[in-house]
């Protein structure tokens, strides 16, 4: 198994295993690999450092502190947002705007929804009082969320 740091047209890293090198090079030219941030197809190879077995390693020295846990960065950080607000709310897709008026105004149980909604009705929304945020959702999370 061969694990790749592959990086998007946008800029996006993130990693993909493979039986082999030939098995990436074959899923890359027939566009199956996409993005799991953006789902664009033009995806290249990064370099990545070999790790290596030797016979007749030394054991590790024991280490003297434990190093600080790593941070994660801004894209893991909104794509767990993204994720949370995924999986914690309902999707009422077009009827997004009528769902947020009978919510506000007490005709429909008080929760958290999420869907579509134009310009138009966000500015709407608004003038009534009714706080809504945009939230782009990444192509490659619209299917489920995994």
């Amino acid at each position: 198994m061969k694990v790749l740091n592959l990086r998007c047209a946008n800029g996006h890293g993130f990693e993909g295993w493979f039986g082999s090198e030939d098995d990436f090079l074959d899923q890359n030219g027939r566009g199956l690999i996409e993005c799991p941030l953006c789902a664009d197809r033009v995806v290249t190879r990064m370099p990545s450092a070999p790790r290596l077995n030797l016979s007749g390693a030394r054991p590790p020295a024991p280490a003297a502190a434990e190093p600080p846990a790593a941070k994660p960065d801004l894209q893991t950080m909104w794509m767990e947002a993204v994720r949370h607000a995924m999986a914690n709310t309902e999707d009422v897709g077009e009827r997004f705007a009528e769902e947020a008026r009978r919510i506000h105004y007490g005709e429909s149980d008080s929760r958290g929804i999420r869907g579509v909604a134009s310009p138009a009705e966000r500015e709407a929304l608004h003038d009534e009082g009714i706080e809504v945020l945009s939230l782009p959702i990444p192509p490659g999370l619209k299917g489920p969320v995994q």
